[in-house]
């Protein structure tokens, strides 16, 4: 049982990936066929026994990058649940939740869950160049477009500095998350920046806008992930060992800097007080923590959004350890998004799925009980998070 006696929603019996590169490897409607195929071939299922499918993209591809058509590439003719869902990064956690909830009632028995992403095309070789779109902050038309506010490192940049201020943080306080993520991609064979850094080379690193440097960035790549959710019943009968879905929340700010609101310190806060809410457990019972990270700071303020540590103490807690390899609260042990790859939501989501298996070789974590799984999109808006663990009962 889950907290107050609740029974966990869905598992995850399936995982499969496209190949993932920095180079052309086909359109996100080939790379998630790819996927998909590779999810239900890893957990001994056929395409025929999905009755549901789920598409997530980016927000920044066409809105016909991953038709609701694909279905019929697969050659499912008959589903009970299709859609493709949009709440940016948190698009995938959500997307997964909506699946639970279908198979928990009944609504679906199989449903694949899949993302899709090709920023990297000749000409868009960089993630700036990739995901440059102006991010609206004021509300006031064409403002951004108007002082050159492109892209998304800009808006979260201004939303570091005004953390870095409030709490005396110095300037290269953020080097540590970079580190420690660095540290676990080393151990992790689908990681693509293995060199070791320490803070000195953090702080060799370019800047992007103070006070990112490139090492705060995420690394974007071509590619596509896919996850197969069933009941917890048929996911014990499959060839993996099952990842259980104990709880779900979601939490979406608005409304910017007004009445004394500070979204830039505070914005996962209503998701994740939900989240503890509907579970029935609480921040000390988590053991290892999976973040949408697009940058540094991201997952600096997940760790204080979501309680599990002091506000404005994230980054001591991450310069002593913590968050490494062999540290009580391991996190993004795949690299996370900065060290790993950037496909979004699901970076995250295929992490928690490998440690839950304890499947992550000489990245894998003994600390894998439960595991606190987030997605955030927009400038810190759109928060979705859930809990997984390879246990039915916890």
């Amino acid at each position: 049982m889950t907290g107050a006696g609740r029974t966990p929603f869905a598992a995850i019996a399936g995982l499969g990936f496209s190949e993932l590169a920095r180079t052309e490897i086909g359109t996100p409607r080939d790379l998630a066929i790819d996927a998909i195929v590779a999810a239900t071939k890893d957990c001994g299922l056929d395409l025929s026994d999905i009755d549901g499918l789920m598409l997530t993209s980016s927000p920044s591809a066409p809105l016909n990058t991953l038709p609701l058509r694909l279905r019929e590439d697969l050659g499912m003719s008959e589903l009970n649940l299709l859609g493709n869902l949009q709440v940016e990064g948190a698009s995938v956690v959500a997307s997964i939740q909506h699946a639970s909830l279908h198979i928990r009632h009944g609504l679906a028995d199989v449903v694949v869950c899949v993302l899709a992403d090709v920023p990297l095309r000749p000409g868009k070789e960089t993630g700036s160049s990739s995901y440059n779109r102006v991010m609206p902050l004021s509300g006031l038309g064409d403002w951004e477009d108007a002082y050159g506010l492109f892209g998304a490192a800009g808006p979260y940049a201004m939303a570091a500095q005004r953390y870095l201020h409030k709490y005396d943080l110095p300037d290269n306080a953020l080097g540590h998350y970079a580190v420690a993520c660095r540290e676990w991609a080393r151990r992790s064979t689908r990681s693509m920046l293995r060199d070791p850094i320490d803070l000195s080379a953090y702080e060799d690193s370019k800047f992007v806008t103070k006070p990112f440097r490139v090492l705060d960035c995420a690394y974007p790549v071509n590619g596509a992930i896919a996850v197969i959710v069933t009941s917890c019943e048929r996911a014990k009968d499959q060839a993996q060992p099952p990842v259980y879905l104990h709880a779900f929340a979601q939490g979406h700010t608005g409304g910017g800097n007004f009445s004394e609101r500070e979204p830039e310190l505070q914005s996962g806060g209503i998701a994740a007080s939900n989240l503890w809410r509907l579970s029935g457990v609480g921040p000390q019972q988590v053991e290892m923590v999976q973040a949408y990270d697009a940058f540094s700071y991201v997952g600096v303020i997940t760790l204080e959004e979501y309680g599990l540590v002091e506000r404005g103490r994230s980054t001591d807690f991450i310069a002593d350890g913590h968050t490494s390899p062999g540290g009580n609260l391991p996190m993004n042990t795949g690299g996370g998004h900065l060290s790993g790859f950037y496909l979004q939501g699901m970076t995250p989501v295929s992490e928690a799925v490998i440690q839950g298996r304890a499947q992550g070789g000489d990245g894998q974590s003994p600390r894998n009980n439960l595991i606190l799984v987030t997605g955030s999109g927009g400038r810190l808006e759109y928060h979705a998070a859930m809990l997984a663990s390879p246990h039915e009962v916890l």
